[in-house]
């Protein structure tokens, strides 16, 4: 739903791609010093299937190029959430960056989940990596 007349609808950019662009959906520029967070307006709101969950992600080309990232890294939109998606935002670059009206600030991937339920056991099955940690399946690069 487009809660504001302005609001550009997510749209894939290639044929192949998962994500959908979602757009900064706000009346003038704002821009965003180091290491500052910004809630950033799309002017919409889903309604998803249950089972279903949209991922927020940022855009690698915003991020490598000027450090404008997601503050929780990837943000989960519920299958129950109706109010407006926001884009959470941080600057890690060292400039400041100006987010300007209708520019792709972020993408969007929905996606199937399971609930799962948990059964508590007092054992594991036997792998050949087991409790090996980070790097133990071979070099790291």
């Amino acid at each position: 739903m487009r809660l504001k007349e302005q609001a550009i609808l997510p749209a894939y950019q290639t044929d192949s791609a998962a994500g959908m662009d979602l757009c900064a959906c706000i009346d003038q520029p704002q821009t965003i010093q180091p290491q500052e967070r910004a809630m950033i307006a799309t002017g919409l709101a889903i309604e998803l299937p249950v089972g279903y969950e949209a991922q927020i992600r940022a855009r690698s080309g915003l991020s490598i190029k000027h450090g404008i990232t997601m503050v929780n890294g990837v943000g989960t939109i519920d299958a129950d959430y109706r109010g407006e998606i926001f884009i959470l935002v941080i600057n890690l670059g060292t400039e400041a960056f100006t987010i300007e009206p209708n520019m792709r600030v972020a993408q969007m991937v929905v996606s199937r989940y399971e609930h799962v339920a948990w059964q508590l056991v007092e054992t594991l099955g036997v792998t050949d990596r087991d409790d090996g940690g980070m790097g133990s399946t071979g070099a790291l690069s």
